[in-house]
């Protein structure tokens, strides 16, 4: 009996799915739940959670509920929410730019690069400008690594230098020209206001000033980053979320054997 219910739940689903009409899935096919958060700069009280209902419905969210709000500070109340979204999407039609290349681990990327290149990729890493954080290079260049894929200090092929953070864009460049740099990676964390983007840009016209630009492999990586934006700012590559070492490796090894043919 139970196989059976199975089966017609199934089968339900298969009918309802409407790639054509995507929206939201909460508990069953095209109910359109969403669940948000968001910040009012108005006091917590009851008019406070009715500008919120409000805010939602004029979002096109039927039903709103708030069913959790704070005070963050005088003046400021945080809330998370409830709705029933009444929007679809063609997911047909959706088009991504996306980095064009095989992902491969750790030792494949080195015979790659072995058979292919015959020496080391020099690669230089920071987190550049006024960004403190490091977390997005370490994962990436570190040895140790992130989520069980090793950083790309651990390659036999690859010769990487993490500068940490914080680092101008100037003394980026110098010392990319010092250790000689095939390869650049930039992290951004920071992205109020647009800073990450200020400050990709600069170093993209920094080294098309110097007459460096064409001379190396220049990519970013940050969760606000997306592989098109990064090709819009002048980078040849851009890893956002869920983007591991060894997508950044196979990625910068195949980029360099392509530009020596």
């Amino acid at each position: 009996m139970s196989g059976g219910l199975y089966s017609m739940e199934a089968s339900d689903f298969d009918k309802t799915l409407d790639l054509k009409k995507i929206k939201p899935y909460g508990d069953t096919m095209n109910d359109g739940k969403t669940q948000l958060s968001f910040t009012l700069p108005v006091p917590c009280n009851d008019e406070a959670i009715e500008a919120a209902k409000q805010l939602m419905r004029n979002m096109g969210l039927e039903n709103p509920q708030v069913v959790f709000y704070k005070e963050l500070t005088e003046g400021f109340t945080f809330f998370t929410c409830y709705g029933t979204c009444t929007h679809t999407v063609d997911f047909t039609t959706i088009k991504v730019t996306k980095v064009e290349s095989t992902t491969w681990d750790m030792h494949e990327t080195d015979d790659y690069i072995k058979e292919h290149v015959g020496r080391k990729i020099v690669v230089v890493g920071a987190s550049t400008g006024t960004d403190a954080h490091t977390v997005g290079i370490d994962a990436i260049m570190n040895m140790k690594g992130y989520a069980g894929h090793y950083g790309l200090e651990r390659y036999d092929m690859l010769e990487a230098y993490n500068l940490g953070s914080q680092v101008p864009n100037d003394e980026f460049i110098a010392k990319a020209l010092e250790l000689k740099a095939d390869v650049l990676l930039v992290s951004q964390t920071v992205t109020q206001k647009d800073v990450h983007i200020k400050n990709l840009i600069e170093l993209v016209e920094m080294l098309e000033a110097e007459g460096l630009r064409h001379k190396v492999i220049l990519i970013c990586g940050g969760p606000r980053l997306s592989h098109e934006l990064a090709k819009e700012l002048g980078y040849d590559a851009g890893f956002g979320m869920n983007s591991y070492a060894n997508d950044v490796a196979s990625f910068l090894a195949q980029e360099f054997v392509r530009r020596m043919k």
